[in-house]
This record gives structure tokens, C-alpha cells and sequence, in this order.
């Protein structure tokens, strides 16, 4: 699925499913929410917590795809295309740090 996919995908289903979007205000909430869940699963995963007993079934993948779903909302709202967006900020990174990681002594294998 492209990004321009996902986009129209999610806009379908809110005017179809979820009757209108959520204020942008809201959404930026939801995300900060979401990005807690998956922070919250990476720190028992490959940190140093736990899970507790009822934790143990946690998604990472469907955590992750809720997160994208609110981001892709966010987009929706405010009229930027993702597919521009993305490709723009892998120019952007790809000139600024082409030889950056290559001479980061801590990435070495």
C-alpha cells in the first residue's frame, strides 16, 4: 500500500466509520497517547521492566499501527500529502547525514 493509499483509506473510513474527524488539537493528544502505548511495550520488551500478568498480550505491531493511523489523520486534516512529505525528508536526510553516520565511531561494528 502507498502512502496517498493509506491516506484516502483513513479519510474513507472516518467519514464512513468514525462520522468526522477529531479536532487536530485532539488528534495531536491521541498521538502523544499511542506513542506512549508503543513506548511503554518497548521498555518491557528491550528495557529493563516487566510486563505485568495482563500486559503480556500486548500488540507492538498493532500499537504501532494505531499511532500511524492518528498520524495519518493528522496529515488528512491539515492538507499535507505524506508521499511528498516523506520523500522531501529522505532528500533532506540523505544530504545532511551522507557521510555523518559512515564517520560515527559508536556505529561501528
Amino acid at each position: 500500500m502507498k502512502l496517498e493509499e493509506a491516506q484516502e483509506i483513513v479519510d474513507q473510513w472516518i467519514k464512513t466509520t468514525g462520522v468526522r474527524y477529531f479536532s487536530e488539537l485532539t488528534n495531536t493528544a491521541i498521538l502523544m497517547e499511542e506513542v506512549g502505548e508503543i513506548a511503554r511495550i518497548m521498555a518491557r520488551r528491550y528495557g529493563d521492566q516487566s510486563f505485568k500478568k495482563s500486559e503480556e498480550e500486548i500488540d507492538l505491531a498493532d500499537e504501532l499501527a494505531d499511532a500511524l493511523f492518528v498520524l495519518i489523520c493528522l496529515a488528512n486534516q491539515t492538507n499535507v500529502d505524506l508521499t511528498q512529505a516523506f520523500a522531501k525528508n529522505i532528500k533532506k536526510k540523505t544530504k545532511r547525514d551522507k557521510e555523518r553516520h559512515k564517520g560515527n565511531k559508536k556505529l561501528k561494528k
